[in-house]
């Protein structure tokens, strides 16, 4: 695997995808390759509704292609982040 600024680092970590088209997905980074295309396990769409709430679909094993993406942080980061924007 050699691709992606940082990519390396995250593997085996759970992350947060944000796709081009606003979807939120959530899982285990088990890979990716030169394309940045990655493969999520254990994944699941987070669904966000002013009527129910957030919902949580599971997608389970999952591959988004590289062009697709518009950011991917780690999970953590992002707890931290909604954290201090309700504090």
């Amino acid at each position: 695997m050699s691709a992606g600024p940082g990519l390396e680092s995250l593997v085996y970590q759970t992350i947060s995808v944000i796709t081009n088209d606003g979807r939120n997905i959530v899982g285990v980074l088990k890979g990716f390759d030169q394309a940045t295309n990655i493969i999520l396990d254990e994944s699941h769409e987070r669904v966000y509704s002013t009527k129910e709430g957030v919902q949580q679909l599971v997608l389970g094993l999952y591959i988004i292609r590289g062009d697709n993406m518009y950011v991917h942080i780690p999970l953590l980061y992002q707890q931290a982040l909604v954290q201090v924007v309700h504090a």
